[in-house]
């Protein structure tokens, strides 16, 4: 019995091609890109020389040129990821990057694996735009839940702020400086913004609109209506962080609570396919004697499509909406 190393060969390979991107990516732009840096970005921007002015444009240049090129058709399926993790690649480097990684990772298959030229074309295409695809998506995970963390300390800063007499542009200011990325730079292009002219309340509500943030909608809500109507925005902000962190714990729990059911349908997902490679890589003759029967294909279309049913059907019993 003879184990062939391929399947091995290509998870090497793809997990690769993952490490190259994240690689390009801070050697580019440097560590301050990095989502745990305690110094943001804007901040650090500004201490090497830059500007006021040219730093927030290149900041706000990075938050919107992903939805500008929306329109182009492989770029399409991420441009929405690439801007909730503001990814700084501009969409021409991106698509470049995945031509390069596809490459790569032929060069890689042709080395490690016996497959045909257009086989291996076609995994490697694959292997290239799916991995910019998944670091793309784990990068805007990753972000969007640290801003999620990050917010109720934000606004509770902010009400401090207010309270000892600055107002609503300072505190917003206050933010930009004490907090880290990924919402302290996001604070800093708000205070930037409304220093030359920009109303707050609209600044925040096109960052809640741009990361589909359900609790920034919330402040951009109350400053606007405090503006308009006036009231205490200090004892507004303060209920508002309270919501917030309640909110976030019941997430939480929510999370933990469902925690086993997404992992038990994930194995019962995986599993059939994972039992497949590991038959075919055991024996690889071990259909031979029913797959040149009638029936074999349409089992195999029932079997994918009780896979397929499978996923959704798990996927909906573990969307819990909050």
């Amino acid at each position: 019995m003879t184990i062939s190393a391929e399947p091995l060969i290509y998870g090497l390979i793809f997990l690769a091609v993952l490490a190259i991107v994240e690689g390009i990516y801070l050697t580019v732009f440097g560590k301050s890109i990095s989502l745990n840096n305690r110094v943001n970005r804007r901040l650090e921007m500004l201490e090497k020389g830059g500007g006021r002015e040219q730093v927030l444009e290149q900041l706000r240049k990075e938050m919107s040129q992903h939805m500008n090129s929306k329109g182009v058709p492989i770029y399409s399926l991420l441009a929405a990821k690439a801007q909730k993790a503001n990814i700084a690649f501009s969409p021409p480097q991106l698509i470049m990057i995945m031509f390069g990684l596809s490459v790569v990772a032929f060069i890689l298959l042709t080395v490690g694996t016996g497959a045909s030229a257009p086989i291996r074309a076609g995994v490697s295409l694959l292997m290239g735009v799916g991995g910019v695809f998944i670091w793309v998506n784990n990068k805007a995970k990753k972000r969007l839940a640290l801003i999620e963390e990050q917010l109720p300390d934000a606004v509770e800063l902010m009400v401090r702020s207010l309270r000892v007499g600055h107002p609503f542009t300072s505190a917003v200011a206050i933010v930009a400086k004490e907090v880290p990325d990924p919402l302290g730079s996001e604070m800093g292009v708000i205070s930037d913004e409304a220093a030359y002219g920009r109303d707050v309340g609209e600044a925040l509500k096109a960052m809640a609109e741009r990361l589909e943030m359900q609790d920034m909608r919330f402040l951009a809500v109350a400053v606007t209506i405090q503006q308009q109507a006036g009231g205490n925005l200090a004892e507004i902000l303060h209920g508002l962080a309270q919501v917030i962190r309640a909110r976030f714990k019941l997430f939480r729990r929510v999370k933990a609570i469902t925690a086993e059911a997404k992992w038990s349908g994930m194995f019962l997902s995986l599993f059939p396919l994972g039992a497949l490679v590991m038959i075919n890589v055991i024996q690889p003759n071990y259909y031979d004697a029913v797959s040149e029967t009638s029936v074999f294909i349409p089992a195999c279309l029932v079997v994918a499509g009780f896979l397929v049913a499978n996923m959704f059907v798990m996927r909906m019993l573990v969307n819990i909406k909050v």
